[in-house]
């Protein structure tokens, strides 16, 4: 049993080395695009809005920690907010209006042209994170969707969103360790660029 779980540790690990090597090989330009993107909304007074479900709603709550608190460098905070937080606004546009737009109404009532959208999405189809970039959009904002799999890359968010960042991976595991390795990375070069070397 310890041999075959060791061989379980050792094949999970290769698999998500993979999966990043894939995403980063597919996606590298477009990731070096969002960090300016990110930068420039930074830069000229916008937000990061950040949202997505389950996992992807811990990601968008640690990406805006690092942005608000600091990632490797000792800086001014910088404005990114998680829309899974409030549980009376979840609860009640759930209660009310129904779960898929339990991030429009946010989108709607926070969001500004200068601002950027960045919906999770593991898959790419989660109703209420495609009908917040929709909102979004209508607003002016750029929108942006960290997404994963190989048969549908991005999902329905690729129809909907200025760039998706897929991960060539059906692996829901591995999609997700790449998005936190991603959100990590943008946090470094965002902070690199704006305040230098840590």
């Amino acid at each position: 049993m310890v041999v075959n779980m060791k061989t379980l540790i050792s094949a999970n690990l290769a698999h998500s080395i993979m999966a990043k090597e894939a995403f980063v090989k597919e996606s590298l330009d477009d990731i070096l695009r969002l960090t300016e993107w990110i930068r420039e909304v930074f830069e000229n007074g916008g937000k990061l809005l950040l949202f997505g479900n389950g996992g992807s709603a811990a990601d968008a709550q640690h990406l805006a920690a690092e942005f608000v608190n600091r990632f490797l460098i000792n800086r001014r905070p910088l404005p990114a907010l998680a829309l899974t937080t409030d549980s009376s606004i979840l609860t009640a546009v759930g209660n009310d209006f129904g779960y898929d737009l339990v991030f429009v109404k946010q989108i709607e009532a926070l969001g500004k042209p200068e601002d950027l959208a960045l919906g999770i999405s593991t898959s790419g189809n989660s109703p209420n994170v495609v009908k917040a970039m929709l909102a979004a959009r209508k607003i002016g904002m750029k929108t942006v969707a960290l997404t994963g799999g190989t048969v549908r890359p991005g999902g329905d968010l690729a129809a909907v969103c200025d760039m998706v960042l897929n991960v060539p991976s059906d692996a829901t595991p591995h999609i997700q360790e790449t998005h936190l390795w991603l959100e990590h990375t943008l946090c470094e070069i965002v902070e690199r660029q704006m305040f230098g070397t840590p």
